[in-house]
């Protein structure tokens, strides 16, 4: 009898089925609803059309890739060279400085600066944003680059030779002195091991060096226990002076071509945010050049921390907006029980209430964008005040939870490191650590009221807009209005009172929206009465189907 032949179909055990086809070549700007309306509203329609350009670019797998890759391997530090020099460097995946040198050449560090237009600010944190999605760890140097212009202005001399290598749009990732390239990065460092976001109790110390220029320079001794992308040009930072508590420059070269000695110590080994290197640093004796005046530091540096605080509002608000994406894709291609998930009421319930987050985030941020760009207009400028605390700490503090309702939304795959939502979960919790924690950002919010009590005035005219729209939201903000005049315990209600600051004017920014199906699923499942909001528990009758839609990567 012949022996049959059972090799190749027994070495076949399955065929993939069910599995959700990797999102890719989608146009993030044309599928995001939220973002077009809030951009065409805040005064970044004129920009429209390089939004779609570049919604398409970070929407192409080879980008999506290199965001992979940036984490995968991490950044590696070097002392020293092989003979023995010190060369304090910090090695990058090429897939992090592509990243780099796409966001430079986009203006993501410098466009408001350089062309001061009305809605500069909303364009390009609405492509700041995009770019965001692709991977959030290099955003942090864009960032710190970004901000540093308002503080770098404070020393004209400074300024002259520095703002222009900074805000150009290049990238020279060289380990080489700033005098050398025609493209600079700015890092910051504030941070020491006994003060943490108490700065006034840093240690470090700065002496004046006498017959230095009209650059004001000092020599400076001491550590800083995170400072950010270390392989930057030079850092702000924070020292005690004679004269108190004051801020400079410190470059990782000095002008003569020798290296000044700020010193990496080592790389955090960091939960989440891998591929940016935070490092710890000492300085033996480096040079920096004073910025503003001496025991003036927090002010001068005040600027910086504002548009950073901005930063990481839209930030996470982009790590909510690829996690929808990526939670509704999946829904879309997944069935289980029989049906598409994304046809299953309860993960309908779900899915619309993760984009309903997206819908307030991006609002609000892009109103502050807004607020950026007339910050000639005192009112405008009382709302970025109290806006930026008060957006920082929910944007940020809200990100975290969501990105693990998402990841849940995938199921096991979720939580596989080559899908991306386990980077956005990792992620998440950074920007509402870093540059001011929850805490810091809401006894903030309570300093800005009650050293300037127009803000929250600001606050309440822009609220009363909305006026007779919703007996909810007007509800909420009478409750709000009682709640800020009781003066009792503020600073232990802070996180509350800031909590109810946000949502109605997130509530009232979608009302003013015009879309009436977002706007009335935000107030009901955020303003309504129905006890503590877990995600996926909106209130029944509500248009969840649109919702979803707006959120849907491959609907526009």
């Amino acid at each position: 009898m012949r022996e049959v032949d059972t090799r190749s179909r027994l070495a076949h055990t399955h065929e993939v089925t069910n599995q959700t086809p990797p999102l890719a070549g989608h146009n993030l700007f044309a599928a995001d609803a939220a973002l077009r309306d809030a951009v065409d509203r805040n005064g970044g329609h004129w920009a429209e059309d390089d939004l779609q350009r570049y919604g398409e670019v970070c929407g192409r797998p080879e980008m999506i890739e290199r965001g992979f890759l940036a984490n995968e391997y991490k950044p590696r530090f070097e002392s020293h060279d092989r003979t023995g020099n010190r060369v304090d460097l910090v090695r990058y995946h090429p897939a992090y400085h592509q990243l780099m040198q796409l966001a430079l050449s986009e203006g993501l560090h410098s466009a408001p600066w350089t062309d001061p237009r009305p809605g500069a600010h909303v364009a390009r944190a609405a492509k700041y944003y995009l770019h965001s999605q692709l991977e959030a760890g290099h955003s942090c140097p864009i960032t710190m680059t970004f901000a540093s212009v308002p503080s770098l202005k404070l020393n004209p001399h400074l300024a002259a030779e520095w703002l222009p290598k900074v805000t150009a749009r290049g990238y020279d990732p060289s380990n080489r002195p700033y005098t050398e390239k025609s493209a600079l990065t700015i890092g910051m460092g504030m941070t020491e091991k006994q003060g943490g976001s108490d700065v006034r109790a840093n240690t470090s110390r700065a002496v004046h060096l006498t017959g230095s220029d009209n650059l004001n320079t000092y020599e400076l001794v001491g550590h800083k226990w995170f400072m950010s992308a270390p392989m930057c040009d030079a850092f702000l930072m924070l020292a005690q002076a004679p004269g108190g508590l004051s801020c400079f420059l410190v470059p990782r070269w000095r002008p003569d071509g020798s290296k000044n000695p700020l010193q990496v110590q080592r790389l955090k080994d960091k939960s989440g945010n891998v591929s940016n290197a935070s490092s710890e640093v000492e300085m033996r004796g480096a040079l920096g050049w004073l910025i503003g005046e001496e025991g003036r530091g927090v002010n001068a540096i005040i600027e910086m921390v504002s548009a950073t605080r901005f930063d990481c509002m839209i930030g996470s608000a982009a790590g909510q907006r690829q996690a929808v994406v990526q939670a509704i894709h999946h829904a879309a291609h997944r069935s289980a029980f029989g049906k598409p998930l994304i046809e299953q009421p309860l993960m309908q319930n779900v899915l619309a209430d993760l984009q309903l987050e997206v819908e307030g985030s991006i609002a609000i941020t892009m109103q502050m964008a807004r607020a950026l760009d007339h910050a000639d207009d005192e009112q405008q400028r009382l709302l970025m005040r109290l806006g930026t605390a008060v957006g920082k700490y929910w944007i940020c503090k809200r990100t975290p939870h969501h990105a693990y309702e998402a990841m849940e939304c995938l199921g096991g795959n979720g939580v596989v490191e080559n899908f991306i939502t386990a980077r956005l979960y990792r992620d998440a919790p950074i920007n509402a650590i870093w540059e001011g924690s929850g805490n810091i950002q809401a006894l903030d919010v309570l300093r800005a009221v009650g050293k300037t009590p127009a803000v929250l005035l600001a606050w309440y005219d822009e609220l009363a807009r909305s006026a007779g729209a919703d007996t909810l939201l007007d509800r909420a903000v009478t409750t709000l209005k009682n709640e800020m005049a009781n003066l009792e315990q503020l600073e232990y209600r802070a996180r509350h009172l800031v909590d109810q600051l946000a949502l109605v004017m997130q509530a009232h920014l979608l009302v003013q929206g015009g879309n009436s199906a977002v706007a009335e699923a935000f107030i009901a499942s955020r303003l309504g009465n129905t006890g503590a909001h877990s995600t996926g528990t909106l209130p029944a009758g509500l248009d969840t189907g649109h919702i979803i839609e707006r959120g849907n990567p491959l609907v526009f």
